[in-house]
């Protein structure tokens, strides 16, 4: 009998999203976490975390805190926030096979002493955000040689869809940058010495809805983080 492969997944908008996504493959239980649930002690059950997008992480956790009058951020949620970190501290201790999905990927990079571009469009780029009828936007990747994306994804370019403001601004501790976008936003990070933690995978974009679910770059990041976690039991 095939063992449960219980995953971890913070709550945040669209959660249904992200868990029909993670049991496309079999086995998969999924972990409701977050503060509203109540159930940080849930987190010594699972063998995976999954952190998903939603709400910008609060600049106060990388000394900004100036930011949110600054660039007028109103869409925080700092007991999400705190709730997250003190899963991440978990599992990085144990050396939990981790996903990081847009503010999945900005809260860990962050937990690891990063820090974040507040607005990217202010700062001179061009439009990361939803297309204004809803729809993500798309646009190209690149990734440097010998990344451990490029090897999941047997790839060293592709397209993504896109729908965030901020991004990743000075990379968090043991990090290195895995994709760009052509106007130099950091759009991926992975953990740089797998002896430090096994897996580690950070995305901006959301391979949980992308248009072609059988792109590399939302199907092999899924069956990588699976196959990671299954690496656990």
């Amino acid at each position: 009998m095939s063992k449960k492969l219980t995953i971890g997944v913070a709550a945040g908008r669209k959660y249904d999203n992200y868990t029909k996504w993670l049991q496309q493959s079999p086995d998969v239980e999924i972990i409701k976490l977050g503060y509203e649930e109540n159930n940080l002690d849930k987190v010594s059950s699972c063998k995976g975390i999954m952190l998903t997008g939603g709400e910008d992480v609060h600049p106060k956790h990388y000394g900004r805190a100036g930011y949110v009058e600054q660039f007028r951020l109103d869409d925080l949620d700092e007991r999400r926030d705190e709730f997250e970190l003190k899963v991440l501290a978990y599992a990085h201790k144990k050396r939990l096979p981790l996903l990081g999905i847009c503010r999945g990927l900005q809260i860990t990079n962050v937990f690891l002493g990063g820090t974040l571009v507040p607005d990217i469009m202010t700062f001179g780029r061009t439009d990361h955000r939803k297309l204004q009828e809803g729809n993500d936007r798309m646009h190209e990747i690149w990734l440097p040689e010998n990344t451990r994306l490029g090897k999941i994804a047997g790839a060293n370019r592709g397209e993504v869809n896109s729908a965030h403001h901020q991004a990743i601004d000075l990379l968090g501790e043991g990090l290195s940058m895995n994709c760009v976008a052509p106007d130099g936003t950091l759009e991926g990070a992975e953990i740089r010495d797998p002896d430090q933690h096994p897996y580690l995978m950070l995305v901006q974009w959301h391979p949980e809805r992308m248009p072609d679910q059988q792109s590399p770059f939302s199907r092999k990041i899924r069956e990588s983080f699976i196959d990671a976690v299954k690496e656990t039991i």
